[in-house]
Protein backbone atom coordinates (compact mmCIF):
# COMPACT_ATOMS: atom_id res chain seq x y z
CA UNK A 1 0.00 0.00 0.00
CA UNK A 2 1.19 3.51 -0.76
CA UNK A 3 0.17 4.57 2.77
CA UNK A 4 2.72 2.11 4.22
CA UNK A 5 5.57 3.42 2.05
CA UNK A 6 5.09 7.17 2.50
CA UNK A 7 8.08 8.21 4.53
CA UNK A 8 7.33 11.68 5.82
CA UNK A 9 4.43 13.92 6.72
CA UNK A 10 5.69 16.34 4.07
CA UNK A 11 5.17 13.72 1.35
CA UNK A 12 1.64 13.01 2.61
CA UNK A 13 0.80 16.71 2.55
CA UNK A 14 2.14 17.06 -0.98
CA UNK A 15 0.14 13.99 -2.04
CA UNK A 16 -3.02 15.68 -0.74
CA UNK A 17 -2.28 18.78 -2.83
CA UNK A 18 -1.74 16.72 -5.99
CA UNK A 19 -4.85 14.61 -5.33
CA UNK A 20 -6.94 17.76 -4.92
CA UNK A 21 -5.84 18.98 -8.35
CA UNK A 22 -6.55 15.61 -10.01
CA UNK A 23 -10.01 15.42 -8.43
CA UNK A 24 -10.82 18.97 -9.52
CA UNK A 25 -10.02 18.02 -13.12
CA UNK A 26 -12.11 14.87 -13.01
CA UNK A 27 -9.53 12.16 -12.29
CA UNK A 28 -10.78 11.16 -8.83
CA UNK A 29 -11.80 7.76 -10.16
CA UNK A 30 -8.17 7.03 -11.06
CA UNK A 31 -7.18 7.71 -7.45
CA UNK A 32 -9.88 5.33 -6.22
CA UNK A 33 -8.85 2.55 -8.58
CA UNK A 34 -5.25 2.86 -7.42
CA UNK A 35 -6.31 2.70 -3.78
CA UNK A 36 -5.13 6.26 -3.10
CA UNK A 37 -8.52 7.52 -1.92
CA UNK A 38 -7.92 6.00 1.52
CA UNK A 39 -4.46 7.55 1.71
CA UNK A 40 -5.47 11.15 1.08
CA UNK A 41 -8.60 10.93 3.25
CA UNK A 42 -6.76 8.99 5.94
CA UNK A 43 -4.15 11.73 6.12
CA UNK A 44 -6.72 13.94 7.80
CA UNK A 45 -7.99 15.92 4.82
CA UNK A 46 -11.40 14.99 3.41
CA UNK A 47 -11.44 15.80 -0.29
CA UNK A 48 -14.47 16.83 -2.32
CA UNK A 49 -14.75 14.07 -4.89
CA UNK A 50 -17.26 15.88 -7.07
CA UNK A 51 -16.13 18.19 -9.82
CA UNK A 52 -17.78 20.85 -11.96
CA UNK A 53 -20.06 19.42 -14.62
CA UNK A 54 -18.54 21.62 -17.34
CA UNK A 55 -15.19 19.85 -16.89
CA UNK A 56 -16.73 16.59 -18.10
CA UNK A 57 -17.26 18.19 -21.52
CA UNK A 58 -13.50 18.73 -21.96
CA UNK A 59 -11.43 15.95 -23.51
CA UNK A 60 -9.28 13.89 -21.14
CA UNK A 61 -5.90 14.92 -22.66
CA UNK A 62 -6.77 18.61 -22.23
CA UNK A 63 -7.95 18.14 -18.63
CA UNK A 64 -4.90 16.06 -17.72
CA UNK A 65 -2.42 18.58 -19.12
CA UNK A 66 -4.17 21.43 -17.31
CA UNK A 67 -3.83 19.38 -14.12
CA UNK A 68 -0.10 18.82 -14.77
CA UNK A 69 0.42 22.55 -15.29
CA UNK A 70 -1.34 23.33 -12.00
CA UNK A 71 0.62 20.69 -10.06
CA UNK A 72 3.84 22.59 -10.61
CA UNK A 73 7.23 22.52 -12.35
CA UNK A 74 8.02 18.84 -11.75
CA UNK A 75 4.83 17.79 -13.51
CA UNK A 76 5.27 20.30 -16.34
CA UNK A 77 8.64 18.66 -16.97
CA UNK A 78 6.98 15.23 -16.74
CA UNK A 79 4.50 16.27 -19.43
CA UNK A 80 7.37 17.37 -21.67
CA UNK A 81 8.99 13.94 -21.26
CA UNK A 82 5.66 12.24 -21.99
CA UNK A 83 5.49 14.28 -25.21
CA UNK A 84 8.44 12.18 -26.43
CA UNK A 85 6.55 8.91 -25.85
CA UNK A 86 4.59 8.65 -29.08
CA UNK A 87 5.03 4.89 -28.74
CA UNK A 88 2.81 5.02 -25.63
CA UNK A 89 0.35 7.86 -26.25
CA UNK A 90 -1.91 8.59 -29.18
CA UNK A 91 -1.44 11.82 -31.19
CA UNK A 92 -4.17 13.77 -29.36
CA UNK A 93 -2.30 13.22 -26.07
CA UNK A 94 1.08 14.12 -27.60
CA UNK A 95 -0.34 17.38 -29.00
CA UNK A 96 -1.53 18.42 -25.52
CA UNK A 97 1.72 17.39 -23.82
CA UNK A 98 3.62 19.54 -26.32
CA UNK A 99 1.61 22.59 -25.24
CA UNK A 100 3.07 22.45 -21.73
CA UNK A 101 5.41 25.42 -21.73
CA UNK A 102 8.35 25.52 -19.38
CA UNK A 103 7.61 29.03 -18.11
CA UNK A 104 7.31 30.37 -14.58
CA UNK A 105 7.09 33.75 -12.85
CA UNK A 106 10.56 35.22 -12.18
CA UNK A 107 12.19 34.94 -8.77
CA UNK A 108 12.76 38.23 -6.94
CA UNK A 109 16.16 39.81 -7.57
CA UNK A 110 16.89 39.82 -3.81
CA UNK A 111 16.66 36.00 -3.62
CA UNK A 112 18.80 35.63 -6.76
CA UNK A 113 21.45 37.96 -5.31
CA UNK A 114 21.51 36.05 -2.02
CA UNK A 115 22.02 32.69 -3.74
CA UNK A 116 24.68 34.06 -6.12
CA UNK A 117 26.54 35.50 -3.13
CA UNK A 118 26.55 32.04 -1.53
CA UNK A 119 27.83 30.39 -4.72
CA UNK A 120 30.32 33.00 -5.96
CA UNK A 121 31.50 34.40 -2.62
CA UNK A 122 30.47 37.94 -3.58
CA UNK A 123 27.47 39.83 -4.88
CA UNK A 124 26.73 39.77 -8.64
CA UNK A 125 27.44 43.51 -8.76
CA UNK A 126 30.97 42.81 -7.48
CA UNK A 127 31.54 39.72 -9.64
CA UNK A 128 30.46 41.28 -12.93
CA UNK A 129 30.97 44.65 -14.56
CA UNK A 130 27.23 44.77 -15.33
CA UNK A 131 24.33 42.60 -14.20
CA UNK A 132 20.80 43.13 -15.48
CA UNK A 133 18.33 42.50 -12.61
CA UNK A 134 15.52 41.89 -15.09
CA UNK A 135 15.62 38.26 -16.31
CA UNK A 136 15.72 37.46 -20.03
CA UNK A 137 13.65 34.35 -19.36
CA UNK A 138 12.26 32.45 -16.37
CA UNK A 139 11.55 28.70 -16.43
CA UNK A 140 10.61 26.09 -13.86
CA UNK A 141 14.18 25.16 -12.93
CA UNK A 142 16.21 28.31 -13.62
CA UNK A 143 16.09 31.85 -14.89
CA UNK A 144 18.51 33.70 -17.14
CA UNK A 145 20.05 37.16 -16.68
CA UNK A 146 22.23 39.16 -19.03
CA UNK A 147 25.57 40.41 -17.72
CA UNK A 148 29.03 41.62 -18.72
CA UNK A 149 32.36 40.27 -17.46
CA UNK A 150 35.05 42.60 -16.17
CA UNK A 151 36.84 42.37 -19.55
CA UNK A 152 33.68 43.52 -21.37
CA UNK A 153 32.54 40.11 -22.65
CA UNK A 154 28.76 39.80 -22.86
CA UNK A 155 27.43 36.69 -21.12
CA UNK A 156 24.23 35.13 -19.88
CA UNK A 157 23.98 33.89 -16.29
CA UNK A 158 21.68 30.96 -15.66
CA UNK A 159 20.65 30.70 -12.00
CA UNK A 160 18.76 27.76 -10.50
CA UNK A 161 15.59 28.81 -8.70
CA UNK A 162 16.24 28.98 -4.93
CA UNK A 163 14.74 26.07 -2.97
CA UNK A 164 13.61 24.15 -6.07
CA UNK A 165 15.56 20.91 -5.44
CA UNK A 166 13.78 19.75 -2.20
CA UNK A 167 10.37 20.33 -3.81
CA UNK A 168 11.27 18.36 -6.92
CA UNK A 169 12.90 15.54 -4.91
CA UNK A 170 9.69 15.18 -2.87
CA UNK A 171 7.65 15.03 -6.09
CA UNK A 172 10.02 12.42 -7.53
CA UNK A 173 9.64 10.24 -4.42
CA UNK A 174 5.86 10.40 -4.76
CA UNK A 175 5.98 9.66 -8.48
CA UNK A 176 8.18 6.61 -7.91
CA UNK A 177 5.79 5.20 -5.28
CA UNK A 178 2.69 5.97 -7.31
CA UNK A 179 4.27 4.31 -10.37
CA UNK A 180 4.82 1.14 -8.33
CA UNK A 181 1.15 1.11 -7.30
CA UNK A 182 0.02 1.77 -10.87
CA UNK A 183 2.10 -1.08 -12.25
CA UNK A 184 1.06 -3.60 -9.61
CA UNK A 185 -2.63 -2.72 -9.29
CA UNK A 186 -3.81 -1.71 -12.77
CA UNK A 187 -3.57 -3.94 -15.83
CA UNK A 188 -4.64 -1.04 -18.06
CA UNK A 189 -1.93 1.31 -16.79
CA UNK A 190 0.79 -1.36 -16.69
CA UNK A 191 1.26 -1.26 -20.46
CA UNK A 192 2.41 2.36 -20.13
CA UNK A 193 5.39 1.12 -18.06
CA UNK A 194 4.99 3.82 -15.40
CA UNK A 195 8.09 2.79 -13.42
CA UNK A 196 10.28 2.97 -16.53
CA UNK A 197 8.85 6.37 -17.48
CA UNK A 198 9.44 7.71 -13.95
CA UNK A 199 13.00 6.33 -13.90
CA UNK A 200 13.75 8.03 -17.22
CA UNK A 201 12.15 11.25 -16.01
CA UNK A 202 14.00 11.21 -12.66
CA UNK A 203 17.35 10.74 -14.38
CA UNK A 204 16.63 13.54 -16.85
CA UNK A 205 15.35 15.99 -14.21
CA UNK A 206 18.29 15.47 -11.84
CA UNK A 207 20.68 16.16 -14.72
CA UNK A 208 18.83 19.40 -15.47
CA UNK A 209 19.05 20.47 -11.83
CA UNK A 210 22.86 20.30 -12.04
CA UNK A 211 23.81 23.34 -14.13
CA UNK A 212 27.42 22.12 -14.30
CA UNK A 213 26.17 19.12 -16.27
CA UNK A 214 24.70 21.52 -18.84
CA UNK A 215 28.11 23.18 -19.20
CA UNK A 216 29.80 19.81 -19.77
CA UNK A 217 27.16 18.91 -22.37
CA UNK A 218 27.74 22.21 -24.21
CA UNK A 219 31.50 21.72 -24.31
CA UNK A 220 31.18 18.15 -25.55
CA UNK A 221 28.93 19.17 -28.44
CA UNK A 222 31.16 22.19 -29.19
CA UNK A 223 34.14 19.83 -29.45
CA UNK A 224 32.25 17.66 -31.95
CA UNK A 225 31.70 20.75 -34.15
CA UNK A 226 35.21 22.20 -33.78
CA UNK A 227 35.86 21.96 -37.50
CA UNK A 228 32.44 23.19 -38.62
CA UNK A 229 32.23 27.02 -38.74
CA UNK A 230 28.52 26.83 -39.65
CA UNK A 231 27.54 25.62 -36.15
CA UNK A 232 28.04 27.79 -33.05
CA UNK A 233 27.89 26.57 -29.45
CA UNK A 234 28.15 29.17 -26.63
CA UNK A 235 31.48 29.25 -24.80
CA UNK A 236 31.40 28.29 -21.11
CA UNK A 237 33.17 30.51 -18.55
CA UNK A 238 34.10 27.87 -16.00
CA UNK A 239 35.54 30.18 -13.35
CA UNK A 240 32.00 31.40 -12.58
CA UNK A 241 30.16 28.09 -12.92
CA UNK A 242 28.72 26.12 -9.99
CA UNK A 243 25.98 23.52 -9.50
CA UNK A 244 23.38 26.31 -9.15
CA UNK A 245 24.82 28.80 -11.64
CA UNK A 246 26.47 28.72 -15.05
CA UNK A 247 27.87 31.49 -17.18
CA UNK A 248 27.97 31.20 -20.97
CA UNK A 249 28.64 33.40 -23.96
CA UNK A 250 25.75 35.65 -24.98
CA UNK A 251 24.48 34.74 -28.46
CA UNK A 252 23.41 37.83 -30.38
CA UNK A 253 21.31 36.41 -33.19
CA UNK A 254 17.80 35.97 -34.58
CA UNK A 255 15.58 33.67 -32.57
CA UNK A 256 14.30 30.58 -34.36
CA UNK A 257 10.79 31.85 -33.65
CA UNK A 258 11.33 35.01 -35.70
CA UNK A 259 11.25 33.76 -39.30
CA UNK A 260 10.28 37.22 -40.62
CA UNK A 261 13.53 38.70 -39.26
CA UNK A 262 15.50 35.98 -41.07
CA UNK A 263 13.92 37.10 -44.33
CA UNK A 264 14.56 40.81 -43.66
CA UNK A 265 18.25 40.36 -42.83
CA UNK A 266 18.89 38.55 -46.10
CA UNK A 267 19.90 35.20 -44.66
CA UNK A 268 19.48 32.19 -46.95
CA UNK A 269 16.60 30.20 -45.46
CA UNK A 270 17.26 27.11 -47.61
CA UNK A 271 20.90 27.06 -46.59
CA UNK A 272 20.02 27.49 -42.90
CA UNK A 273 17.61 24.54 -43.13
CA UNK A 274 20.31 22.43 -44.82
CA UNK A 275 22.91 23.32 -42.17
CA UNK A 276 20.49 22.53 -39.35
CA UNK A 277 19.50 19.18 -40.84
CA UNK A 278 23.12 18.15 -41.40
CA UNK A 279 24.05 19.17 -37.85
CA UNK A 280 21.19 17.10 -36.42
CA UNK A 281 22.14 14.00 -38.42
CA UNK A 282 25.78 14.34 -37.39
CA UNK A 283 24.91 14.65 -33.67
CA UNK A 284 22.56 11.67 -33.75
CA UNK A 285 24.11 9.20 -36.19
CA UNK A 286 27.84 9.93 -35.95
CA UNK A 287 28.52 11.49 -32.53
CA UNK A 288 25.81 9.65 -30.56
CA UNK A 289 25.40 12.76 -28.38
CA UNK A 290 22.72 15.27 -29.38
CA UNK A 291 20.56 18.20 -28.26
CA UNK A 292 17.45 16.65 -26.70
CA UNK A 293 15.17 19.71 -26.94
CA UNK A 294 15.95 21.54 -30.22
CA UNK A 295 12.81 23.66 -30.45
CA UNK A 296 12.78 27.10 -32.06
CA UNK A 297 13.54 28.91 -28.79
CA UNK A 298 16.85 27.04 -28.47
CA UNK A 299 18.07 27.94 -31.97
CA UNK A 300 19.51 31.25 -33.23
CA UNK A 301 20.38 32.28 -36.77
CA UNK A 302 23.62 34.26 -37.21
CA UNK A 303 25.31 36.19 -40.03
CA UNK A 304 26.96 34.14 -42.81
CA UNK A 305 24.11 31.60 -42.50
CA UNK A 306 25.42 30.11 -39.29
CA UNK A 307 23.26 28.38 -36.65
CA UNK A 308 23.72 28.55 -32.87
CA UNK A 309 22.26 25.97 -30.47
CA UNK A 310 21.70 26.92 -26.82
CA UNK A 311 20.39 25.28 -23.61
CA UNK A 312 21.91 21.81 -23.28
CA UNK A 313 20.09 20.82 -20.09
CA UNK A 314 18.39 17.96 -21.96
CA UNK A 315 20.65 15.85 -24.15
CA UNK A 316 20.43 12.36 -25.60
CA UNK A 317 23.05 9.64 -25.79
CA UNK A 318 23.23 6.68 -28.17
CA UNK A 319 25.62 3.76 -27.89
CA UNK A 320 27.51 2.60 -30.97
CA UNK A 321 25.23 -0.43 -31.34
CA UNK A 322 22.09 1.69 -30.94
CA UNK A 323 23.33 4.10 -33.61
CA UNK A 324 23.81 1.18 -35.97
CA UNK A 325 20.26 -0.04 -35.26
CA UNK A 326 18.90 3.46 -35.94
CA UNK A 327 20.88 3.72 -39.19
CA UNK A 328 19.59 0.29 -40.15
CA UNK A 329 15.98 1.33 -39.47
CA UNK A 330 16.19 4.63 -41.36
CA UNK A 331 18.09 3.02 -44.24
CA UNK A 332 15.50 0.22 -44.46
CA UNK A 333 12.67 2.78 -44.47
CA UNK A 334 14.33 4.77 -47.25
CA UNK A 335 15.05 1.57 -49.19
CA UNK A 336 11.49 0.27 -48.49
CA UNK A 337 12.84 -2.92 -46.89
CA UNK A 338 9.89 -3.99 -44.68
CA UNK A 339 11.38 -7.24 -43.19
CA UNK A 340 14.45 -5.36 -41.98
CA UNK A 341 12.24 -2.62 -40.44
CA UNK A 342 10.33 -5.31 -38.48
CA UNK A 343 13.58 -6.94 -37.40
CA UNK A 344 14.88 -3.69 -35.89
CA UNK A 345 11.55 -2.89 -34.19
CA UNK A 346 11.41 -6.33 -32.55
CA UNK A 347 15.02 -5.94 -31.39
CA UNK A 348 14.05 -2.70 -29.68
CA UNK A 349 10.81 -4.01 -28.19
CA UNK A 350 12.44 -7.08 -26.61
CA UNK A 351 9.36 -9.32 -26.28
CA UNK A 352 7.72 -10.20 -29.61
CA UNK A 353 4.05 -9.20 -30.01
CA UNK A 354 1.31 -11.79 -29.73
CA UNK A 355 0.71 -11.60 -33.49
CA UNK A 356 4.05 -11.05 -35.18
CA UNK A 357 2.68 -11.98 -38.63
CA UNK A 358 0.08 -9.19 -38.48
CA UNK A 359 2.76 -6.69 -37.47
CA UNK A 360 4.94 -7.74 -40.43
CA UNK A 361 1.96 -7.42 -42.77
CA UNK A 362 1.11 -3.93 -41.50
CA UNK A 363 4.72 -2.75 -41.75
CA UNK A 364 4.82 -4.03 -45.34
CA UNK A 365 1.63 -2.07 -46.08
CA UNK A 366 3.13 1.00 -44.41
CA UNK A 367 6.32 0.74 -46.48
CA UNK A 368 4.42 -0.05 -49.68
CA UNK A 369 2.69 3.36 -49.49
CA UNK A 370 6.02 4.97 -50.37
CA UNK A 371 6.84 2.83 -53.42
CA UNK A 372 7.38 5.05 -56.43
CA UNK A 373 7.41 8.23 -54.31
CA UNK A 374 10.36 10.51 -55.04
CA UNK A 375 12.70 11.21 -52.16
CA UNK A 376 11.79 14.89 -52.01
CA UNK A 377 8.17 13.93 -51.28
CA UNK A 378 9.15 11.80 -48.27
CA UNK A 379 8.30 13.28 -44.89
CA UNK A 380 10.55 11.57 -42.36
CA UNK A 381 8.61 12.97 -39.41
CA UNK A 382 5.33 11.63 -40.77
CA UNK A 383 6.89 8.22 -41.43
CA UNK A 384 8.24 8.00 -37.90
CA UNK A 385 4.91 9.12 -36.43
CA UNK A 386 3.07 6.40 -38.36
CA UNK A 387 5.64 3.86 -37.22
CA UNK A 388 5.08 4.89 -33.59
CA UNK A 389 1.34 4.38 -34.07
CA UNK A 390 2.02 0.81 -35.20
CA UNK A 391 4.17 0.17 -32.14
CA UNK A 392 1.46 1.54 -29.88
CA UNK A 393 -1.18 -0.63 -31.54
CA UNK A 394 0.87 -3.76 -30.82
CA UNK A 395 1.88 -2.61 -27.30
CA UNK A 396 5.54 -2.45 -28.28
CA UNK A 397 7.53 0.18 -26.38
CA UNK A 398 10.72 1.89 -27.47
CA UNK A 399 13.80 2.08 -25.19
CA UNK A 400 13.94 5.50 -23.45
CA UNK A 401 17.08 6.62 -25.32
CA UNK A 402 15.21 6.32 -28.61
CA UNK A 403 12.01 8.11 -27.62
CA UNK A 404 13.88 11.38 -27.01
CA UNK A 405 15.83 10.95 -30.25
CA UNK A 406 12.75 10.44 -32.42
CA UNK A 407 11.05 13.42 -30.80
CA UNK A 408 14.17 15.57 -31.39
CA UNK A 409 14.44 14.41 -35.01
CA UNK A 410 10.79 15.24 -35.72
CA UNK A 411 11.17 18.65 -34.00
CA UNK A 412 14.28 19.54 -36.00
CA UNK A 413 12.62 18.54 -39.26
CA UNK A 414 9.70 20.81 -38.33
CA UNK A 415 12.08 23.74 -37.67
CA UNK A 416 13.81 23.15 -41.02
CA UNK A 417 10.49 22.99 -42.87
CA UNK A 418 9.49 26.37 -41.41
CA UNK A 419 12.65 27.82 -42.92
CA UNK A 420 12.29 25.96 -46.21
CA UNK A 421 8.94 24.29 -47.06
CA UNK A 422 10.79 22.22 -49.71
CA UNK A 423 13.36 20.90 -47.23
CA UNK A 424 13.82 17.12 -47.48
CA UNK A 425 15.40 15.43 -44.46
CA UNK A 426 15.40 12.06 -46.25
CA UNK A 427 17.52 13.42 -49.14
CA UNK A 428 19.93 14.89 -46.58
CA UNK A 429 20.09 11.61 -44.69
CA UNK A 430 20.31 9.16 -47.61
CA UNK A 431 24.01 9.59 -48.55
CA UNK A 432 25.02 9.59 -44.89
CA UNK A 433 22.98 6.42 -44.23
CA UNK A 434 24.57 4.65 -47.20
CA UNK A 435 28.04 5.68 -46.05
CA UNK A 436 27.44 4.55 -42.47
CA UNK A 437 26.12 1.18 -43.67
CA UNK A 438 29.23 0.74 -45.85
CA UNK A 439 31.46 1.75 -42.91
CA UNK A 440 29.71 -0.81 -40.71
CA UNK A 441 30.57 -3.65 -43.08
CA UNK A 442 33.99 -2.44 -44.19
CA UNK A 443 36.71 -5.12 -43.77
CA UNK A 444 38.57 -3.26 -41.01
CA UNK A 445 35.33 -2.62 -39.05
CA UNK A 446 34.26 -6.26 -39.34
CA UNK A 447 37.75 -7.42 -38.33
CA UNK A 448 37.61 -5.17 -35.28
CA UNK A 449 34.20 -6.52 -34.22
CA UNK A 450 35.37 -10.07 -34.84
CA UNK A 451 38.41 -9.53 -32.66
CA UNK A 452 36.25 -8.04 -29.89
CA UNK A 453 33.96 -11.10 -30.08
CA UNK A 454 36.94 -13.46 -29.84
CA UNK A 455 38.34 -11.58 -26.82
CA UNK A 456 34.92 -11.57 -25.11
CA UNK A 457 34.46 -15.31 -25.71
CA UNK A 458 37.96 -16.06 -24.43
CA UNK A 459 37.34 -14.05 -21.25
CA UNK A 460 34.05 -15.90 -20.72
CA UNK A 461 35.68 -19.32 -21.14
CA UNK A 462 38.67 -18.52 -18.91
CA UNK A 463 36.37 -17.23 -16.18
CA UNK A 464 33.96 -20.18 -16.40
CA UNK A 465 35.86 -22.57 -14.03
CA UNK A 466 36.05 -19.88 -11.35
CA UNK A 467 32.34 -19.06 -11.75
CA UNK A 468 31.38 -22.75 -11.48
CA UNK A 469 33.62 -23.20 -8.45
CA UNK A 470 31.94 -20.24 -6.73
CA UNK A 471 28.49 -21.62 -7.62
CA UNK A 472 29.26 -25.07 -6.13
CA UNK A 473 30.82 -23.48 -3.03
CA UNK A 474 27.63 -21.45 -2.46
CA UNK A 475 25.49 -24.58 -2.91
CA UNK A 476 27.58 -26.61 -0.41
CA UNK A 477 27.46 -23.85 2.20
CA UNK A 478 23.69 -23.44 1.84
CA UNK A 479 23.98 -19.85 0.57
CA UNK A 480 22.68 -20.66 -2.93
CA UNK A 481 19.36 -18.89 -3.47
CA UNK A 482 16.97 -18.74 -6.42
CA UNK A 483 14.79 -15.61 -6.54
CA UNK A 484 11.50 -15.69 -8.43
CA UNK A 485 9.65 -12.38 -8.58
CA UNK A 486 5.95 -12.75 -9.39
CA UNK A 487 4.24 -9.35 -9.19
CA UNK A 488 0.66 -10.55 -8.94
CA UNK A 489 1.63 -13.19 -6.35
CA UNK A 490 3.19 -10.44 -4.25
CA UNK A 491 -0.01 -8.40 -4.45
CA UNK A 492 -2.02 -11.48 -3.46
CA UNK A 493 0.36 -12.01 -0.54
CA UNK A 494 -0.21 -8.45 0.64
CA UNK A 495 -3.99 -8.96 0.50
CA UNK A 496 -3.65 -12.24 2.40
CA UNK A 497 -1.47 -10.55 5.00
CA UNK A 498 -4.06 -7.78 5.54
CA UNK A 499 -6.84 -10.37 5.80
CA UNK A 500 -4.86 -12.38 8.35
CA UNK A 501 -4.24 -9.23 10.38
CA UNK A 502 -7.98 -8.48 10.47
CA UNK A 503 -8.76 -12.05 11.53
CA UNK A 504 -6.19 -11.78 14.32
CA UNK A 505 -7.63 -8.45 15.50
CA UNK A 506 -11.14 -9.93 15.35
CA UNK A 507 -10.01 -12.82 17.57
CA UNK A 508 -8.44 -10.38 20.02
CA UNK A 509 -11.65 -8.31 20.15
CA UNK A 510 -13.72 -11.45 20.75
CA UNK A 511 -11.34 -12.60 23.49
CA UNK A 512 -11.55 -9.18 25.18
CA UNK A 513 -15.37 -9.32 25.14
CA UNK A 514 -15.37 -12.81 26.69
CA UNK A 515 -12.68 -11.89 29.23
CA UNK A 516 -14.45 -8.67 30.19
CA UNK A 517 -17.71 -10.59 30.66
CA UNK A 518 -15.98 -12.96 33.05
CA UNK A 519 -14.38 -10.04 34.94
CA UNK A 520 -17.85 -8.47 35.35
CA UNK A 521 -19.04 -11.49 37.33
CA UNK A 522 -16.18 -11.32 39.83
CA UNK A 523 -16.73 -9.31 43.04
CA UNK A 524 -14.09 -7.04 44.51
CA UNK A 525 -11.46 -4.77 43.01
CA UNK A 526 -11.77 -1.15 41.79
CA UNK A 527 -15.06 -0.05 40.29
CA UNK A 528 -16.34 2.63 37.90
CA UNK A 529 -20.00 3.70 38.14
CA UNK A 530 -20.55 0.63 40.28
CA UNK A 531 -19.07 -1.76 37.66
CA UNK A 532 -15.70 -3.54 37.79
CA UNK A 533 -13.13 -1.13 36.33
CA UNK A 534 -11.13 -3.73 34.37
CA UNK A 535 -14.29 -5.17 32.85
CA UNK A 536 -15.39 -1.70 31.66
CA UNK A 537 -11.93 -0.99 30.20
CA UNK A 538 -11.97 -4.35 28.42
CA UNK A 539 -15.37 -3.63 26.86
CA UNK A 540 -14.27 -0.12 25.74
CA UNK A 541 -11.11 -1.53 24.15
CA UNK A 542 -13.19 -4.16 22.35
CA UNK A 543 -15.52 -1.43 21.02
CA UNK A 544 -12.56 0.62 19.72
CA UNK A 545 -11.01 -2.45 18.08
CA UNK A 546 -14.32 -3.42 16.51
CA UNK A 547 -14.91 0.08 15.10
CA UNK A 548 -11.39 0.11 13.64
CA UNK A 549 -11.95 -3.32 12.07
CA UNK A 550 -15.26 -2.30 10.48
CA UNK A 551 -13.78 0.95 9.16
CA UNK A 552 -10.77 -0.89 7.71
CA UNK A 553 -12.97 -3.36 5.81
CA UNK A 554 -15.31 -0.58 4.61
CA UNK A 555 -12.49 1.69 3.38
CA UNK A 556 -10.81 -1.19 1.53
CA UNK A 557 -14.07 -1.90 -0.25
CA UNK A 558 -14.35 1.75 -1.33
CA UNK A 559 -10.74 1.84 -2.54
CA UNK A 560 -11.28 -0.97 -5.04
Amino acid sequence: MLWDTLGTARDIGRLNELASVLIRYGFGDVLRRLGLANVVNGAGKALHWKYASEITNVESPVRFCHALAEMGPTFIKLGQILATRSDLFSPEWIVEFEKLQDQAPPVSFELICKQLHEDLGCSPQQAFAEFDPKPLAAASIAQVHRARLQDGTEVIIKVRRPGIRPIMEADLRLLARIAEVMESESTTLRRFRPREVVRQFTHSLRRELDLLAECRNAERIAKNFNNDPKIVIPKVYWSWCRERVNVQEFIDGISGRNIEAVEKTGLDRKLLAKHGGQAALKMMLIDGFYHGDPHQGNIFYLPENRIAFIDFGMVGRLSFERRHQLVQLLHSMVELDAPRVVEVLLTWAGDPPLNCENLTFEVEEFVDKYHGVSLKNFNLGMMLTELMSLLREYSLNLPPDLTILIKALITLEGVALQLDPDFDMVSEAEPLLHQLMLDRYAPDAMAKRGWQAIVGTAELLTGLPQDLQQLFRSARSGRFQLHVDVTRLKAFGNQLDRAASRVAIGNVVAAMIIGSSIVMTVDGGPTLFGLPLFGVLGFLSAVVGGIWLVFSIWSSGRGR
